[in-house]
């Protein structure tokens, strides 16, 4: 939880809070190069809608067909910088991205506004003439515009020199006199090396221990002589140590900085080379974030991926995607007026609250802040929860754990519902399964594999249902072909008949567990509730038998996949696991549908993928159950090929498919590439039932069937 105190006891006024919250106004530092008057007249023109908020300003009737966002055509002659590009392709492979502009609901420039510096090589000249010829305008009505920098030299205002009208702003650097709340989102800068996709890993192990660091306060960075943004850096000498506050300024930027060097540049110039910005990062426990130029300043997602406690010292700032987050649990919020006290305030801060401040670092930078594409999809998804506030996340998804982009609140409003909270909310997973068979050979008779399998599932005291999805080309059999059972069973036969559908959210699956499974998969009614049992402790992760891993070919430089049997794993086959139905839910709903289009054509990999994506959610590996005789996965590659082939038209077909491990390869690589990065974790972990192999007699043992297999 972020620290903050009353402003009459040690200045550290609330401000920036999250809506729900409230908001205090906050003292603004004053800008040396312009009036009050000359100010208010630059903010008027750029805010002549500033009380616009949803209701008043946005066009809810474009968005009931969903939310879609549509990218304008670049214009003849348009540059785009890599940052915007990075910016425009996120969208472009995100979910909500549509080519349609009738579909619309939100609208994105194609013109580059993300630098508004008009001393900067990457200001586009003519802005307001060519977005306000755009047929779909509206000033500005229902479209998103993008903002790093703002304002020029001396005085950095947020001048955009444009009217950005009814239009929405994702700005950095947003002061909260100008900002609108509930209708902008402050967003943080970044530079144009951040990356697209997946981005670097922070540094803070769920071990890391002892909480606190060789340093206590740590900043790195120039020191402006002259000018708005000078004054907090110019007072760092009078806290610096030398020991375990470590506050280097320089001077040494700039053109004609000997010119305005004063006494104190030489000296900080010298000590500034002294230290590693790096080493000083990973060795503190916290790091001083004051304002630049600007509110904002790249020191911020600095700290947050090095798992160094931001202590913001930016009077006005409006924090990034302050709507959702609660900045409380993860920074200390400072007044730059009080700059003396604040070593004593972080040195205040216990050893306990030091590790959960640093754990929350690394929560959010990972879950928004690691790469372009999360920071455009938090924006997207904070601007889907106003539009569709029905079933919008609260704040619980969030602030914890796998975070709100993959919590989709359309599957349900309730943290409740989602297997991440069940620990936090002092709730469990329902006490019961439902087994779905997926089905893509004809029932020949009463002894075929899948007759067998519905059978010793349906003996299990867990089982509340049996649901076959039938995706066989053959005809569906009538009811007096299936097997009776003790429990109600079901055949959904699938419209689109493909492999990606055996993940779909059907209606029909009423329980928190699902045991998913192949049509010709082996497994006795022992195997099937212990593996329950196993999952009912772990209802975030796959829990199986078939285990598969990966590694990475050197050679090639690429990812391979391996059904060798080794000391490891980082797969669970979904033909005989259990894992919980949101992720049938977020595989049809989160996934590319080029990727799904691509499982269907192979008609392979959606065991994977599924894999994948759990991992990518939880950063966990999955859990393999006791160990069970060889999965025959050649059995499962005959049927892929049989479907494959009806699909294609073949009449022939072949036993084993020699392609099939081939393609499982390159499966690998195109699902790492979507991501930005490897979400597989290896394991070595096998949970076996208590006295399992034990010389002991086998009446004293549970699951005694397990071991006769």
């Amino acid at each position: 939880m972020s620290l903050t105190w009353p402003g009459n006891a040690l200045g550290f006024p609330q401000r920036s809070w999250p809506k729900w919250l409230g908001r205090e106004d906050s003292p603004q530092l004053h800008h040396q190069h312009t009036s009050p008057r000359e100010r208010r007249a630059i903010r008027d023109n750029i805010y002549r809608n500033k009380r616009c908020r949803m209701e008043t300003c946005f066009d809810f009737s474009r968005c009931q067909s969903g939310f879609r966002v549509y990218i304008y055509p670049p214009q003849r002659g348009d540059e785009i910088s890599e940052a915007y590009q990075k910016i425009l392709s996120s969208i472009e492979e995100s979910r909500f991205h549509t080519a349609d502009p009738s579909r619309a609901c939100l609208f994105v420039l194609t013109v580059d506004t993300l630098d508004r510096d008009q001393l900067s090589a990457q200001f586009v000249q003519n802005v307001r003439t060519r977005i306000h010829s755009l047929p779909t305008w509206n000033d500005g009505r229902n479209h998103l515009i993008f903002n790093l920098y703002s304002g020029t030299w001396p005085d950095y205002t947020e001048d955009l020199g444009f009217e950005v009208g009814l239009a929405m702003l994702a700005k950095a650097s947003a002061d909260v006199a100008n900002f609108r709340p509930n209708f902008d989102i402050s967003i943080p800068l970044f530079s144009k090396d951040h990356p697209l996709k997946g981005g670097a890993t922070g540094y803070l192990t769920l071990n890391d221990a002892p909480p606190s660091r060789k340093y206590q306060l740590v900043f790195k960075g120039k020191r402006y002589l002259t000018g708005i943004g000078s004054e907090t850096r110019n007072a760092l000498y009078h806290i610096h140590n030398g020991d375990d506050v470590i506050l280097l300024t320089t001077c040494k930027h700039g053109k004609d900085w000997e010119k305005h060097k004063d006494s104190r540049c030489d000296r900080d110039n010298q000590d500034y080379s002294k230290f590693d910005y790096q080493e000083l990062l990973h060795n503190s426990s916290f790091c001083l974030v004051p304002r630049g130029r600007r509110l904002g300043s790249f020191r911020f997602l600095e700290a947050l991926q090095a798992a160094c406690i931001p202590v913001i010292l930016s009077n006005g700032w409006e924090l990034p995607f302050s709507e959702v987050i609660d900045w409380r649990k993860a920074a200390i919020i400072g007044d730059e007026r009080l700059l003396l006290q604040v070593p004593s305030i972080t040195r205040s801060v216990g050893r306990d609250r030091i590790l959960a401040l640093r754990q929350q670092t690394q929560f959010l930078w990972d879950a928004y802040f690691s790469s372009v594409a999360k920071i455009v999809s938090t924006t997207l998804e904070i601007i889907q929860d106003r539009v569709e506030s029905h079933v919008s996340r609260n704040h619980l998804l969030w602030n914890s754990l796998p975070g709100g982009l993959y919590a989709l609140p359309q599957y349900s409003a309730d943290p409740a519902q989602f297997p991440f909270y069940y620990a936090m909310l002092g709730k469990s997973p329902s006490q019961q399964f439902t087994a779905v068979i997926h089905t893509l050979t004809p029932l020949q008779s009463q002894i075929s594999p899948v007759v067998k399998l519905i059978i010793a599932v349906a003996k299990s005291k867990f089982c509340e249902q049996i649901v076959v999805l039938w995706n066989c080309d053959k005809p569906l059999p009538p009811r007096s072909k299936w097997p009776s059972t003790s429990v109600p069973l079901s055949v959904v036969e699938g419209q689109t008949k493909t492999m990606s559908s055996r993940f779909f959210p059907y209606n029909t699956i009423i329980t928190d567990a699902i045991l998913s499974l192949d049509e010709d998969t082996v497994l006795s009614t022992n195997e099937v509730d212990f593996a329950f049992i196993v999952w009912q402790s772990f209802p975030e992760r796959i829990v199986g038998y078939p285990a598969r891993s990966h590694y990475l070919d050197s050679s090639r430089s690429r990812w391979g996949y391996t059904s060798k049997w080794t000391n490891d794993y980082s797969m669970v086959l979904t033909g005989a696991a259990f894992y919980h139905r949101y992720y049938h839910y977020l595989f049809t709903h989160y996934i590319p549908g080029s990727l799904l289009t691509m499982v269907d054509r192979l008609a392979n990999c959606e065991d994977i993928l599924m894999n994948f994506l759990v991992s990518a959610v939880t950063k966990q590996p999955p859990i393999k159950v006791t160990q069970k005789k060889q999965y025959k996965e050649t059995m499962m590659t005959q049927v892929r090929v049989l479907f494959a082939d009806s699909r294609r038209g073949s009449k022939a077909s072949r036993w084993a498919d020699p392609d099939h491990f081939a393609q499982r390869q390159t499966c690998m690589n195109i699902f790492s590439r979507w991501l930005g990065f490897m979400p597989l974790v290896h394991s070595q972990m096998r949970l076996d039932p208590v006295l399992f192999r034990d010389q002991v007699s086998i009446l004293r043992k549970k699951y005694r069937d397990i071991e006769r297999l």
